[in-house]
């Protein structure tokens, strides 16, 4: 029996009837509050004219309908449905539809894809995913069936036993022995044991080969499981949007070493997808996300592994913050976003900020309500205990070389606002605060973070001249440290290296146990800087990783956590966010030996009387 598709949500004021007739696809938008009559009337007509093979003269035209017109009735368990009915009500799931002889078992609201598209770049070795958009289903409940040719080019126009069956998974693989192979997606939407109308797609272009091994498939050998207990792996990462990595500055005088396709938006998302993936975070805090990279790229790749994506966009722009977070392990309870320059306006929290810099350089407090950067806060608890919280915190400062003050301005309010929420609004939660804060260790701004205060004195009040000092005391009660200490760059282009990046996190309840194995300082000149081909980097930066637990202090027991001394929560850091001589933490012997690379000493050892 055919199908006869209805969609009606109570909600919107019509309803659409979908099915074949004569060859074609019809699709009929009817009111919800129309009697059932007048639809199967218009049905009537259609079909009666699809018979109608040449014009007839008015009286033989007549005469014509009359012998041939098409019964239409909607009959449900074997009784019609009365034509007074509204459609609403009318269009029941399991009815069916009588079109003279034919039959059409009506479906209403059926799981249904109102998107679903494959990416333009797929590379032999890296992850493919379909971007899904899914009504009345569930995408645990949907088939994937990938197929490939048997011979390049053989199934773009030929036959379908030119396509050989690849996998049955939400994620497809290709391996190098596709290269030069389409890729064909049989995708159908589902929900329990209902199953919706199934999609065809063709790849717009055959299997690329890979860019070979990657310095991140290193790292991957640290991270190759998810954690267990009561630890919490977390990734920092700007991965450069694609509108500053398209300009002619970024090609021709910021990044002239680099290939232009290795800059290309869709090759650099293949890596980032297998690079995320594979480090099976339960946290991942991003920066410089394009909003088109955050919805159809790393959305449905990271759902696919199992996690939630969280957006923060900045104002007037196409790039922002994006939090993602495992959904085995933590549930969202809140979502404290702020934009900076907003928050110093109009939250009486920083009222004395605003009037301090305000008194002390019109200039400088201009330039700081200019700034469209964003403090992205999230709360989760474990899933298997809401008493466990912790807070994520996730930012991209004012990028200028001389805009110190201003970085300082952001660090108050950001710190304000996330000490509300982890001390005041929630009972002393821990704190994660991650990001590119474009800030050096020697910077007055990780001066603040780390050591809860800053002088008035300081030489980055004056760091764009007299005209821009706002000089003032600050302080706050959080007890952050670099998890990763302070490697020798986390930033390296042509002209300049730098540690910029941080994932602080707090030291009065969280430890770090283990720093990953990062690219060597030959990996990451071997091509002058990155981005690059040699170090397979998507980003002028390199990708932190962290973990944490989740419980109370007073609730903590000692046997639950192998990396827990003397009652103590632990922050297993993975770090790849950082590179080069210089980088600091515990790493894997047998690792470091085959890169004939010296074991580091331990950054931060879990012990009792570490705060």
């Amino acid at each position: 029996m055919e199908r006869a598709v209805v969609r009606c949500v109570p909600s919107e004021p019509k309803l659409t009837i979908s099915f074949t007739l004569d060859g074609s696809q019809r699709q009929m938008q009817r009111d919800q509050t129309e009697q059932l009559g007048r639809v199967l009337a218009r049905i009537a007509t259609n079909a009666t004219k699809g018979k109608s093979k040449a014009k007839k003269s008015k009286k033989n035209r007549c005469e014509q309908t009359a012998a041939t017109e098409t019964v239409v009735g909607l009959y449900y368990k074997d009784e019609a449905v009365a034509e007074d009915a509204f459609n609403s009500e009318a269009w029941l799931d399991g009815s069916v539809l009588h079109v003279g002889e034919r039959r059409y078992r009506v479906e209403r609201n059926p799981p249904t894809f109102i998107t679903v598209e494959l990416p333009a770049s797929l590379l032999a070795g890296f992850p493919v995913c379909p971007k899904v958009e899914l009504e009345f289903g569930q995408l645990e409940h949907c088939a994937f069936q990938w197929f490939k040719e048997v011979r390049p080019n053989a199934g773009v126009e030929g036959p379908e036993d030119c396509w050989v069956e690849a996998g049955n998974e939400r994620v497809f693989i290709p391996r190098n022995l596709d290269i030069g192979l389409h890729i064909k997606l049989k995708c159908t939407p589902g929900s329990g044991d209902r199953y919706g109308v199934s999609r065809e797609l063709l790849s717009a272009g055959p299997v690329q080969a890979g860019p070979g091994v990657c310095t991140f498939d290193q790292r991957h050998v640290y991270t190759s499981r998810l954690t267990g207990g009561g630890t919490v792996r977390t990734v920092s990462y700007n991965i450069l949007a694609d509108i500053y990595a398209q300009t002619e500055l970024s090609k021709n005088v910021l990044y002239p070493y680099c290939a232009p396709y290795a800059l290309d938006i869709d090759y650099r998302q293949s890596l980032i997808k297998k690079e995320l993936s594979g480090y099976n975070a339960d946290i991942i805090c991003l920066q410089e996300v394009d909003k088109s990279v955050f919805a159809d790229s790393l959305v449905p790749a990271l759902d696919a592994y199992g996690m939630e994506g969280l957006f923060k966009v900045k104002d007037k722009q196409h790039e922002g913050l994006a939090t993602f977070y495992r959904r085995s392990r933590f549930k969202l309870l809140a979502q404290h976003d702020v934009k900076l320059s907003d928050a110093l306006v109009s939250d009486p929290l920083h009222r004395d900020l605003l009037s301090k810099i305000t008194d002390g350089s019109p200039a400088a407090k201009e330039k700081a309500l200019q700034r469209s950067t964003s403090l992205q806060v999230t709360v989760l608890h474990d899933v298997n205990d809401p008493s466990r919280l912790i807070c994520v915190a996730n930012t991209h400062l004012y990028w200028h070389p001389k805009g110190g003050n201003i970085r300082l301005v952001q660090a108050a309010i950001s710190l304000r606002h996330i000490q509300q929420v982890a001390m005041e609004l929630y009972e002393h939660i821990p704190v994660i605060f991650a990001g590119d804060f474009n800030s050096t260790p020697s910077s007055g701004l990780y001066e603040f973070v780390t050591k809860g205060e800053i002088a008035e004195s300081h030489e980055d009040w004056l760091s764009n001249g007299p005209e821009e000092q706002c000089s003032m005391s600050l302080s706050h009660a959080l007890k952050l440290s670099s998890a990763c200490g302070e490697p020798a760059y986390t930033n390296y282009v042509a002209g300049y290296r730098g540690c910029l990046d941080y994932i602080f996190v707090d030291s009065s309840a969280l430890s770090i146990e283990q720093v990953i194995p990062l690219p060597s300082h030959e990996e990451v000149t071997a091509h002058q800087a990155l981005p690059s081909l040699s170090c397979r980097n998507i980003s002028t930066r390199f990708c932190f990783n962290s973990v944490v637990c989740l419980d109370s202090h007073d609730s903590l027991r000692k046997d639950d956590f192998p990396g827990v001394v003397g009652g103590q929560r632990t922050i297993v850091l993975h770090t790849s966010d950082s590179c080069g001589p210089g980088d600091d933490g515990p790493r894997d012997t047998t690792l470091c030996e085959q890169r004939n690379r010296p074991p580091l000493q331990p950054l931060l050892a879990a012990s009792p009387g570490r705060r």
